[in-house]
Parts: structure tokens; sequence; C-alpha cells
């Protein structure tokens, strides 16, 4: 590849940092609240309100069966109102982050729900309330899980990062798309293949041992 494509790659792949970065972080800061709701919303839960419980779940349970490529495109007037356009990084950024966020929640809730009964009665037992069992009960116990979770919600946004290229988002699909399929050079497909490779790893590397580190605690 030519010196100019490189530098087309490196960009591709700070575009694509910077998507699966702002999209992660909204999904896992909208996840948590999300699952500790479904957990505890479930009859036997500490809040019991199985209806809304019930109506919160169909909608994630929509949003997830959802292909990305379809939200993508059913989602382009809000995306236009929220970023004022529907192509570029930030405006990718807006579809992912509500693809992520009922995925990761998911995840989350069933980490949340291995957390040992007995441990949320024992807090009960002495008094706490439920935003203090939350807190330092649920949460605590259930993060090398989540944490884990986590991980896996970056690895597939990398992935849906990279099909947003299909309709102009900007990163490595977009490369992909634009430099090596549609000019039929295989070799830039193959660079971005290689960094994408590469980026996975590296996140599911930094997840593992980040479990690891968490479960040694």
């Amino acid at each position: 590849m030519s010196a100019m494509m490189y530098e087309r790659l490196w960009q591709a792949l700070l575009d694509t940092i910077v998507m699966v970065g702002v999209s992660s972080l909204i999904a896992f800061a909208a996840g948590i609240p999300l699952a500790v709701f479904l957990v505890l919303a479930q009859p036997g839960g500490l809040i019991e309100a199985p209806k809304t419980q019930r109506v919160l779940a169909a909608i994630v349970n929509g949003f997830r069966a959802t292909p990305f490529i379809v939200l993508l495109v059913a989602l382009l007037p809000l995306t236009r109102l929220i970023t004022g356009t529907t192509i570029g990084v930030w405006a990718a950024a807006v579809p992912l982050s509500i693809s992520a966020t009922p995925f990761f929640a998911r995840i989350a809730e069933v980490s949340l729900r291995e957390v040992d009964p007995g441990l949320i009665e024992a807090a009960q037992a002495i008094g706490c309330r439920r935003w203090h069992i939350v807190r330092h009960v649920l949460i605590p116990e259930a993060l090398p899980s989540i944490i884990g979770g986590f991980t896996i919600t970056l690895v597939s946004v990398i992935g849906a990062s990279a099909m947003a290229g299909a309709v102009g988002a900007g990163g490595l699909g977009d490369m992909a798309i634009r430099y090596g399929y549609q000019r039929f050079d295989t070799t830039v497909m193959a660079a971005v293949i290689v960094v994408l490779i590469t980026l996975v790893c590296l996140v599911q590397f930094a997840g593992d041992s980040a479990v690891r580190h968490l479960r040694a605690r």
C-alpha cells in the first residue's frame, strides 16, 4: 500500500476507536441501571413492579431482535436530529449506542441474577436499604461477570461499527468498502481485516485481564 493509504488506514482506525469508545461508554452507563431495574422489578425482587418490568423487557428484546443494519437505517431521522447529519463518526455513534445498550443490559442482567440470594437476604436482615444493597452487594458481586459481558459488547460494537461503514459512517468498515471492495484492492481489504482482528484481540485480552484481577481481589 502507498504511504497515503497507510495514513488513511490510521485515520480509519482512530475513527473506529472513537465510535466504539463513545458508543460503549454510553451503553455501559445506560445498560447498568437498566439491568438493575430489570432484576429488582421482577416478581420477588426488591421493588417488585412486574408489569413495568415486562414492558421494559419487551422493549429491550425488540431492539435486540432488530438487525443492526435495519436499526441503522430506521434511526436516520433521530441521528439527524441529534447530530445534524447522517454520515460520519458521530452520526454512527447514535445507532451504535442504541443497539449496544439493550445488548449489554441483558448480559448485565444475567450477571446480576447470578448473585447469591443469600447475600441479599443477609443485607436485608441487617437493615440495608435497597440502594445500599445494589451498590454494596449486587454490583460488586456481579462486577467480574459484568466486565466480561462488557468485553463481549465491545467486540460486538467493533463489528457493528465496521458494518456502519456501508452507509458512510467512516472508520475501518468505510475504508474496506470504499478502497477495498469498490476498487477491488485486496491488499487494503486484507489490511483492514488484520487491524480489526488485532483490535478485537487487544480488547478481549484487556477484558480477560480485568476479570482475572477482579476475581483475585
